[in-house]
Protein backbone atom coordinates (compact mmCIF):
# COMPACT_ATOMS: atom_id res chain seq x y z
CA UNK A 1 0.00 0.00 0.00
CA UNK A 2 1.21 3.71 -0.82
CA UNK A 3 2.11 5.04 2.39
CA UNK A 4 2.65 8.85 2.15
CA UNK A 5 5.41 11.13 3.77
CA UNK A 6 3.51 14.22 5.48
CA UNK A 7 7.20 15.60 5.62
CA UNK A 8 7.51 15.05 1.96
CA UNK A 9 4.78 17.21 0.44
CA UNK A 10 3.40 15.50 -3.27
CA UNK A 11 1.05 16.07 -6.24
CA UNK A 12 -2.36 14.88 -5.21
CA UNK A 13 -5.28 14.42 -7.11
CA UNK A 14 -8.63 14.32 -5.42
CA UNK A 15 -11.54 12.67 -7.60
CA UNK A 16 -15.23 14.44 -5.94
CA UNK A 17 -12.88 17.24 -4.34
CA UNK A 18 -16.04 19.06 -3.81
CA UNK A 19 -17.19 16.16 -1.14
CA UNK A 20 -17.57 17.35 2.55
CA UNK A 21 -14.88 15.11 3.48
CA UNK A 22 -12.28 15.08 0.62
CA UNK A 23 -12.85 18.74 0.59
CA UNK A 24 -11.39 18.71 4.36
CA UNK A 25 -8.60 16.34 3.58
CA UNK A 26 -7.39 18.42 0.78
CA UNK A 27 -7.30 21.89 2.80
CA UNK A 28 -5.93 20.33 5.60
CA UNK A 29 -2.71 19.00 2.36
CA UNK A 30 -2.82 22.27 1.18
CA UNK A 31 -1.88 24.12 4.27
CA UNK A 32 1.16 21.10 4.58
CA UNK A 33 2.37 22.92 0.63
CA UNK A 34 1.16 20.02 -0.76
CA UNK A 35 0.45 20.27 -4.25
CA UNK A 36 -3.74 19.27 -4.94
CA UNK A 37 -5.69 19.10 -7.95
CA UNK A 38 -9.34 17.77 -7.86
CA UNK A 39 -11.99 17.43 -10.03
CA UNK A 40 -16.01 17.79 -9.29
CA UNK A 41 -19.38 17.61 -11.48
CA UNK A 42 -19.63 21.61 -10.54
CA UNK A 43 -18.16 24.64 -8.95
CA UNK A 44 -19.80 25.07 -5.16
CA UNK A 45 -18.79 27.66 -2.44
CA UNK A 46 -16.47 24.30 -0.94
CA UNK A 47 -14.71 24.13 -4.69
CA UNK A 48 -14.22 27.67 -4.84
CA UNK A 49 -12.75 28.11 -1.51
CA UNK A 50 -10.28 25.39 -2.33
CA UNK A 51 -9.17 27.16 -5.07
CA UNK A 52 -8.37 30.78 -3.45
CA UNK A 53 -6.04 27.98 -1.26
CA UNK A 54 -4.38 27.13 -4.03
CA UNK A 55 -6.26 24.19 -5.48
CA UNK A 56 -6.99 23.57 -9.31
CA UNK A 57 -10.01 22.06 -9.75
CA UNK A 58 -11.36 20.68 -12.79
CA UNK A 59 -15.17 20.60 -13.87
CA UNK A 60 -15.90 17.27 -14.82
CA UNK A 61 -13.95 13.84 -14.37
CA UNK A 62 -12.78 12.96 -17.90
CA UNK A 63 -8.73 11.31 -18.82
CA UNK A 64 -7.34 14.84 -19.77
CA UNK A 65 -7.54 15.75 -16.05
CA UNK A 66 -4.40 13.02 -15.39
CA UNK A 67 -1.50 14.68 -15.80
CA UNK A 68 2.12 13.12 -15.41
CA UNK A 69 3.46 15.15 -12.53
CA UNK A 70 0.55 13.82 -10.52
CA UNK A 71 2.26 10.97 -7.50
CA UNK A 72 -0.94 9.98 -6.29
CA UNK A 73 -5.12 9.89 -6.95
CA UNK A 74 -7.62 9.89 -4.26
CA UNK A 75 -11.24 8.63 -4.59
CA UNK A 76 -13.95 7.84 -2.74
CA UNK A 77 -16.30 4.65 -2.70
CA UNK A 78 -18.63 6.54 -4.97
CA UNK A 79 -16.31 6.59 -8.01
CA UNK A 80 -16.25 3.71 -10.53
CA UNK A 81 -13.42 1.56 -11.65
CA UNK A 82 -15.16 2.27 -15.05
CA UNK A 83 -14.59 6.07 -14.91
CA UNK A 84 -12.53 7.39 -17.53
CA UNK A 85 -10.18 9.52 -15.33
CA UNK A 86 -9.79 7.05 -12.86
CA UNK A 87 -8.84 4.54 -15.82
CA UNK A 88 -6.55 6.94 -17.03
CA UNK A 89 -4.29 7.00 -13.46
CA UNK A 90 -4.23 3.28 -13.66
CA UNK A 91 -3.04 3.61 -17.22
CA UNK A 92 -0.35 5.95 -16.30
CA UNK A 93 0.81 3.63 -13.50
CA UNK A 94 -0.20 6.63 -10.93
CA UNK A 95 -1.16 5.03 -7.40
CA UNK A 96 -4.53 5.14 -6.22
CA UNK A 97 -5.68 5.38 -2.42
CA UNK A 98 -9.34 5.26 -1.00
CA UNK A 99 -10.16 8.65 1.07
CA UNK A 100 -10.72 6.40 3.77
CA UNK A 101 -7.02 5.03 3.80
CA UNK A 102 -5.54 8.75 3.51
CA UNK A 103 -7.87 9.76 6.41
CA UNK A 104 -6.48 6.52 8.50
CA UNK A 105 -2.48 7.58 7.18
CA UNK A 106 -3.28 11.00 8.43
CA UNK A 107 -4.64 10.30 11.92
CA UNK A 108 -1.19 9.00 12.73
CA UNK A 109 0.53 12.45 12.51
CA UNK A 110 -1.65 13.29 15.81
CA UNK A 111 -1.00 11.47 19.64
CA UNK A 112 -4.70 12.07 20.69
CA UNK A 113 -7.25 11.41 17.02
CA UNK A 114 -10.61 10.47 17.93
CA UNK A 115 -13.42 8.99 15.50
CA UNK A 116 -16.88 9.41 16.07
CA UNK A 117 -18.40 6.58 14.76
CA UNK A 118 -22.42 5.29 14.56
CA UNK A 119 -25.50 4.53 12.59
CA UNK A 120 -26.69 8.52 14.05
CA UNK A 121 -25.51 11.25 15.67
CA UNK A 122 -21.82 11.50 13.78
CA UNK A 123 -21.96 14.77 12.78
CA UNK A 124 -23.78 16.54 16.00
CA UNK A 125 -21.29 14.84 18.69
CA UNK A 126 -18.44 15.83 16.52
CA UNK A 127 -19.26 19.46 16.89
CA UNK A 128 -19.98 18.96 20.12
CA UNK A 129 -16.56 17.80 20.94
CA UNK A 130 -15.46 20.34 18.71
CA UNK A 131 -17.13 23.47 20.48
CA UNK A 132 -15.18 21.77 23.53
CA UNK A 133 -11.89 21.31 22.78
CA UNK A 134 -11.92 24.66 21.16
CA UNK A 135 -13.20 25.93 24.51
CA UNK A 136 -10.45 24.03 26.07
CA UNK A 137 -7.68 25.84 23.93
CA UNK A 138 -6.17 22.06 22.58
CA UNK A 139 -6.04 24.00 18.91
CA UNK A 140 -7.49 21.07 17.20
CA UNK A 141 -7.72 19.73 13.83
CA UNK A 142 -11.38 18.94 13.02
CA UNK A 143 -13.19 17.45 10.44
CA UNK A 144 -17.26 17.09 10.55
CA UNK A 145 -19.36 16.12 8.02
CA UNK A 146 -21.52 19.47 8.04
CA UNK A 147 -20.95 23.06 8.32
CA UNK A 148 -20.29 24.26 11.66
CA UNK A 149 -20.44 27.83 12.47
CA UNK A 150 -17.64 27.82 15.17
CA UNK A 151 -15.32 26.91 12.47
CA UNK A 152 -16.84 28.67 9.29
CA UNK A 153 -17.10 25.60 7.54
CA UNK A 154 -16.04 21.68 7.99
CA UNK A 155 -13.05 21.87 8.55
CA UNK A 156 -10.59 23.63 10.65
CA UNK A 157 -6.32 23.13 10.74
CA UNK A 158 -4.68 23.66 14.47
CA UNK A 159 -1.16 23.34 14.78
CA UNK A 160 -1.46 20.36 18.23
CA UNK A 161 -1.65 16.85 18.30
CA UNK A 162 -5.41 16.37 18.44
CA UNK A 163 -7.54 15.62 16.00
CA UNK A 164 -11.35 14.12 15.73
CA UNK A 165 -13.50 13.54 13.13
CA UNK A 166 -16.50 11.10 12.25
CA UNK A 167 -16.09 7.57 11.20
CA UNK A 168 -18.44 6.63 8.95
CA UNK A 169 -19.38 2.21 8.42
CA UNK A 170 -20.16 2.06 5.01
CA UNK A 171 -17.73 0.00 3.00
CA UNK A 172 -16.28 0.19 6.03
CA UNK A 173 -14.25 2.58 5.26
CA UNK A 174 -13.61 3.09 9.22
CA UNK A 175 -11.95 -0.07 8.99
CA UNK A 176 -9.00 2.14 7.39
CA UNK A 177 -8.73 4.53 10.43
CA UNK A 178 -6.14 4.80 13.44
CA UNK A 179 -7.76 6.66 16.32
CA UNK A 180 -6.65 6.65 19.93
CA UNK A 181 -10.24 7.36 21.14
CA UNK A 182 -13.53 6.01 19.35
CA UNK A 183 -17.25 6.51 19.63
CA UNK A 184 -19.90 4.45 18.88
CA UNK A 185 -22.96 6.09 19.26
CA UNK A 186 -25.65 3.03 18.00
CA UNK A 187 -25.12 0.17 15.92
CA UNK A 188 -28.26 -0.02 13.74
CA UNK A 189 -29.39 -1.11 10.47
CA UNK A 190 -28.43 1.32 7.49
CA UNK A 191 -26.63 0.92 4.24
CA UNK A 192 -27.91 -2.40 2.95
CA UNK A 193 -26.41 -1.87 -0.24
CA UNK A 194 -23.61 -3.07 1.48
CA UNK A 195 -24.07 -4.68 4.19
CA UNK A 196 -25.57 -8.49 4.18
CA UNK A 197 -27.66 -7.45 7.48
CA UNK A 198 -27.39 -6.28 11.24
CA UNK A 199 -25.20 -9.08 12.13
CA UNK A 200 -22.75 -7.85 9.23
CA UNK A 201 -22.85 -4.61 10.84
CA UNK A 202 -22.34 -5.63 14.47
CA UNK A 203 -19.28 -7.24 13.24
CA UNK A 204 -17.88 -4.09 11.44
CA UNK A 205 -18.17 -2.21 14.50
CA UNK A 206 -16.50 -4.81 16.47
CA UNK A 207 -13.58 -4.30 13.62
CA UNK A 208 -13.32 -1.10 14.22
CA UNK A 209 -13.60 -1.03 18.42
CA UNK A 210 -10.49 -3.49 17.94
CA UNK A 211 -8.29 -1.14 16.06
CA UNK A 212 -7.87 0.71 19.43
CA UNK A 213 -4.46 0.50 20.94
CA UNK A 214 -3.83 -0.15 24.70
CA UNK A 215 -3.52 3.17 25.76
CA UNK A 216 -6.70 3.99 24.03
CA UNK A 217 -10.10 4.64 24.92
CA UNK A 218 -14.13 3.24 23.78
CA UNK A 219 -16.87 5.04 24.04
CA UNK A 220 -20.12 3.31 23.55
CA UNK A 221 -23.70 4.09 23.96
CA UNK A 222 -24.86 1.64 27.22
CA UNK A 223 -28.11 0.82 25.39
CA UNK A 224 -26.20 -0.70 22.24
CA UNK A 225 -27.83 -4.44 21.98
CA UNK A 226 -25.29 -7.01 23.55
CA UNK A 227 -22.65 -4.35 24.24
CA UNK A 228 -19.75 -7.47 25.37
CA UNK A 229 -20.32 -8.31 21.75
CA UNK A 230 -18.10 -5.05 21.41
CA UNK A 231 -16.36 -4.94 24.17
CA UNK A 232 -14.78 -8.85 24.39
CA UNK A 233 -11.19 -8.98 23.40
CA UNK A 234 -10.79 -5.19 23.28
CA UNK A 235 -6.63 -4.16 23.32
CA UNK A 236 -8.23 -0.94 25.31
CA UNK A 237 -10.74 0.12 28.23
CA UNK A 238 -13.97 0.86 27.29
CA UNK A 239 -16.50 3.11 29.00
CA UNK A 240 -20.45 3.21 28.71
CA UNK A 241 -23.13 6.45 29.14
CA UNK A 242 -26.64 6.58 29.16
CA UNK A 243 -30.04 8.20 30.36
CA UNK A 244 -31.00 7.00 34.23
CA UNK A 245 -28.87 4.04 33.74
CA UNK A 246 -26.99 3.82 36.96
CA UNK A 247 -24.89 1.00 35.29
CA UNK A 248 -23.49 3.19 32.74
CA UNK A 249 -20.49 4.99 33.46
CA UNK A 250 -21.64 8.43 32.24
CA UNK A 251 -25.22 9.30 33.33
CA UNK A 252 -27.98 11.97 32.36
CA UNK A 253 -30.43 12.07 35.46
CA UNK A 254 -33.28 14.53 36.44
CA UNK A 255 -33.59 15.62 32.67
CA UNK A 256 -35.61 19.02 32.12
CA UNK A 257 -36.49 20.87 29.11
CA UNK A 258 -37.21 24.72 28.55
CA UNK A 259 -39.28 25.97 26.58
CA UNK A 260 -37.79 25.88 22.92
CA UNK A 261 -37.32 21.70 23.91
CA UNK A 262 -33.44 22.42 24.90
CA UNK A 263 -32.10 19.92 27.17
CA UNK A 264 -30.78 19.73 30.97
CA UNK A 265 -29.73 17.64 33.19
CA UNK A 266 -27.60 16.41 36.28
CA UNK A 267 -24.43 14.79 35.33
CA UNK A 268 -23.20 11.58 36.85
CA UNK A 269 -19.74 9.99 36.74
CA UNK A 270 -18.96 6.30 37.82
CA UNK A 271 -22.45 6.94 40.14
CA UNK A 272 -20.78 10.59 41.40
CA UNK A 273 -22.36 13.65 40.90
CA UNK A 274 -20.34 15.51 39.11
CA UNK A 275 -21.79 18.90 37.25
CA UNK A 276 -25.27 20.06 35.56
CA UNK A 277 -25.02 20.14 31.76
CA UNK A 278 -27.46 22.71 29.54
CA UNK A 279 -28.09 21.95 25.85
CA UNK A 280 -28.67 24.55 23.15
CA UNK A 281 -30.18 21.77 20.95
CA UNK A 282 -33.49 19.95 20.95
CA UNK A 283 -34.12 15.83 21.43
CA UNK A 284 -33.35 13.37 24.02
CA UNK A 285 -30.83 12.13 21.18
CA UNK A 286 -28.86 15.02 21.59
CA UNK A 287 -28.90 14.27 25.38
CA UNK A 288 -27.08 11.19 24.71
CA UNK A 289 -24.34 12.71 22.17
CA UNK A 290 -23.32 15.16 24.65
CA UNK A 291 -22.98 12.70 26.99
CA UNK A 292 -20.20 10.77 24.57
CA UNK A 293 -18.66 14.06 24.20
CA UNK A 294 -18.24 14.22 28.02
CA UNK A 295 -16.65 10.84 28.03
CA UNK A 296 -13.90 11.84 25.43
CA UNK A 297 -13.52 15.04 27.12
CA UNK A 298 -13.25 13.21 30.63
CA UNK A 299 -10.46 10.96 29.34
CA UNK A 300 -8.45 14.10 27.63
CA UNK A 301 -8.72 15.59 31.15
CA UNK A 302 -10.25 19.19 30.18
CA UNK A 303 -11.30 21.21 32.51
CA UNK A 304 -15.19 20.93 33.09
CA UNK A 305 -16.12 24.19 32.86
CA UNK A 306 -14.60 23.54 28.99
CA UNK A 307 -17.07 20.93 28.99
CA UNK A 308 -19.77 22.85 30.06
CA UNK A 309 -19.14 25.88 27.95
CA UNK A 310 -18.50 23.71 25.10
CA UNK A 311 -21.98 21.86 25.22
CA UNK A 312 -24.00 25.04 26.00
CA UNK A 313 -22.02 27.18 23.25
CA UNK A 314 -22.98 24.10 20.37
CA UNK A 315 -26.13 25.36 18.93
CA UNK A 316 -26.78 22.99 15.95
CA UNK A 317 -24.83 21.66 12.82
CA UNK A 318 -25.97 22.71 9.34
CA UNK A 319 -28.96 20.95 8.85
CA UNK A 320 -29.35 20.01 11.98
CA UNK A 321 -32.97 20.48 13.53
CA UNK A 322 -31.81 24.03 12.30
CA UNK A 323 -34.53 27.10 11.85
CA UNK A 324 -34.72 28.01 8.97
CA UNK A 325 -37.21 31.46 9.79
CA UNK A 326 -40.69 32.20 9.83
CA UNK A 327 -43.32 32.34 6.66
CA UNK A 328 -46.90 33.65 7.09
CA UNK A 329 -46.28 33.03 10.56
CA UNK A 330 -45.17 29.25 10.90
CA UNK A 331 -41.81 28.34 11.55
CA UNK A 332 -39.28 26.18 9.26
CA UNK A 333 -36.81 23.93 10.75
CA UNK A 334 -34.74 21.45 8.53
CA UNK A 335 -33.65 18.37 9.65
CA UNK A 336 -30.80 15.90 7.76
CA UNK A 337 -32.55 12.90 9.38
CA UNK A 338 -33.12 9.77 6.56
CA UNK A 339 -33.35 6.95 8.72
CA UNK A 340 -36.47 5.82 10.58
CA UNK A 341 -34.89 6.20 14.23
CA UNK A 342 -33.44 9.30 12.77
CA UNK A 343 -36.86 10.61 12.05
CA UNK A 344 -38.44 9.36 15.16
CA UNK A 345 -35.80 11.41 17.18
CA UNK A 346 -36.62 14.42 15.74
CA UNK A 347 -40.19 14.30 15.48
CA UNK A 348 -40.32 13.44 19.35
CA UNK A 349 -37.87 16.29 19.87
CA UNK A 350 -40.71 18.37 18.54
CA UNK A 351 -42.63 17.67 21.11
CA UNK A 352 -40.26 19.92 23.46
CA UNK A 353 -40.56 23.03 20.62
CA UNK A 354 -43.27 25.15 20.89
CA UNK A 355 -45.94 24.81 17.87
CA UNK A 356 -49.69 23.98 17.22
CA UNK A 357 -49.41 21.30 14.26
CA UNK A 358 -46.81 19.60 12.97
CA UNK A 359 -45.94 19.81 9.10
CA UNK A 360 -42.93 17.60 7.54
CA UNK A 361 -41.72 17.45 4.46
CA UNK A 362 -40.16 13.98 3.42
CA UNK A 363 -37.71 12.89 0.87
CA UNK A 364 -36.64 9.50 1.41
CA UNK A 365 -32.98 9.01 0.51
CA UNK A 366 -31.56 6.33 -2.17
CA UNK A 367 -33.95 3.57 -3.23
CA UNK A 368 -31.95 0.59 -1.24
CA UNK A 369 -33.01 2.55 2.34
CA UNK A 370 -36.46 3.35 1.32
CA UNK A 371 -37.68 -0.35 0.79
CA UNK A 372 -35.46 -1.63 3.39
CA UNK A 373 -37.10 0.40 6.07
CA UNK A 374 -40.97 0.84 4.10
CA UNK A 375 -42.77 -0.05 7.10
CA UNK A 376 -40.57 1.57 10.03
CA UNK A 377 -40.81 5.27 7.46
CA UNK A 378 -44.13 4.78 7.37
CA UNK A 379 -44.80 4.47 11.65
CA UNK A 380 -42.06 7.01 12.43
CA UNK A 381 -43.32 9.95 9.77
CA UNK A 382 -47.20 8.84 11.26
CA UNK A 383 -45.98 11.00 14.82
CA UNK A 384 -46.73 14.25 12.07
CA UNK A 385 -49.93 15.70 12.04
CA UNK A 386 -49.31 16.38 8.43
CA UNK A 387 -46.72 14.36 6.30
CA UNK A 388 -45.83 15.37 2.33
CA UNK A 389 -43.56 13.20 0.65
CA UNK A 390 -41.78 13.59 -2.68
CA UNK A 391 -40.09 11.74 -5.03
CA UNK A 392 -37.02 9.19 -3.36
CA UNK A 393 -33.51 11.36 -3.56
CA UNK A 394 -31.07 9.04 -5.86
CA UNK A 395 -27.67 9.71 -4.64
CA UNK A 396 -25.51 6.90 -5.96
CA UNK A 397 -28.30 4.79 -6.88
CA UNK A 398 -30.74 4.05 -10.25
CA UNK A 399 -34.07 3.71 -10.66
CA UNK A 400 -35.01 0.00 -10.46
CA UNK A 401 -38.46 0.71 -10.68
CA UNK A 402 -38.99 -1.56 -7.11
CA UNK A 403 -39.90 0.85 -5.00
CA UNK A 404 -41.97 4.73 -4.99
CA UNK A 405 -42.33 6.84 -2.26
CA UNK A 406 -46.21 6.63 -3.19
CA UNK A 407 -45.04 3.15 -1.58
CA UNK A 408 -44.54 5.24 1.43
CA UNK A 409 -48.10 7.49 1.80
CA UNK A 410 -50.13 3.82 1.15
CA UNK A 411 -48.85 2.02 4.57
CA UNK A 412 -49.00 5.67 5.63
CA UNK A 413 -52.77 5.81 4.61
CA UNK A 414 -53.53 2.03 6.29
CA UNK A 415 -51.95 3.73 9.62
CA UNK A 416 -54.56 6.70 9.23
CA UNK A 417 -52.09 9.36 8.90
CA UNK A 418 -52.81 12.36 7.03
CA UNK A 419 -50.38 11.80 4.04
CA UNK A 420 -49.97 13.50 0.28
CA UNK A 421 -47.31 12.96 -2.06
CA UNK A 422 -46.06 15.78 -4.39
CA UNK A 423 -44.00 15.57 -7.31
CA UNK A 424 -43.07 18.79 -7.96
CA UNK A 425 -41.38 21.28 -5.42
CA UNK A 426 -43.03 24.16 -6.73
CA UNK A 427 -46.17 22.67 -6.08
CA UNK A 428 -45.40 21.20 -2.42
CA UNK A 429 -44.21 25.22 -1.99
CA UNK A 430 -48.07 26.05 -3.16
CA UNK A 431 -49.68 23.05 -0.85
CA UNK A 432 -47.78 24.81 2.00
CA UNK A 433 -48.89 28.21 1.85
CA UNK A 434 -52.54 27.43 1.35
CA UNK A 435 -52.65 24.66 4.26
CA UNK A 436 -50.02 25.74 6.89
CA UNK A 437 -51.22 27.84 9.81
CA UNK A 438 -50.08 30.70 11.72
CA UNK A 439 -47.99 29.04 14.97
CA UNK A 440 -47.54 25.49 13.07
CA UNK A 441 -44.22 23.87 12.59
CA UNK A 442 -43.22 22.96 9.55
CA UNK A 443 -39.49 20.64 9.13
CA UNK A 444 -37.76 19.82 5.41
CA UNK A 445 -36.68 16.35 6.18
CA UNK A 446 -34.28 14.13 4.34
CA UNK A 447 -30.39 13.82 2.79
CA UNK A 448 -31.33 15.25 -0.63
CA UNK A 449 -31.79 18.59 -1.78
CA UNK A 450 -35.49 19.02 0.04
CA UNK A 451 -34.04 21.79 2.38
CA UNK A 452 -34.35 24.50 -0.75
CA UNK A 453 -38.05 24.22 -0.16
CA UNK A 454 -37.40 25.66 3.15
CA UNK A 455 -35.45 27.93 2.11
CA UNK A 456 -37.49 29.73 -0.75
CA UNK A 457 -40.61 29.75 1.59
CA UNK A 458 -38.45 31.36 4.00
CA UNK A 459 -36.70 33.96 1.38
CA UNK A 460 -40.46 34.36 -0.64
Amino acid sequence: MYQIDFKKPIHIHFMGIGGVSMSGLAEILLKEDFTITGSDIHSTPITQKLESLGAKIYMGQVASNITEDIDLLVYTAAIHPENEEFQAAVAKGIPTMKRSVLLGQLMLNYKNSIAVSGTHGKTTTTSMLSHILVEAATDPTISVGGTLNLIKGNIRVGHSDMFVTEACEYTNSFLDFFPKISVILNIEEDHMDFFKDIDDIRHSFKRFAQILPPEGLLVLNGGIDHVSYITDELAAPFVTYGIENDTDTYVAKNISYDELGHGHYDLYEKGEFIGQISLHVTGEHNIGNSLAAVAVSRFLDLPMDAIKKGILGFSGANRRFERKGICNGFTIIDDYAHHPTEIRATLNACKNYPHRELWCIFQPHTYTRTIAFLDDFAKALSLCDHVILTDIYAAREKDTGKVHSKDIESKMKELGADVTYIKDFEEIKKFILNNCKKDDLLITMGAGNVDSIGIDLVNQ
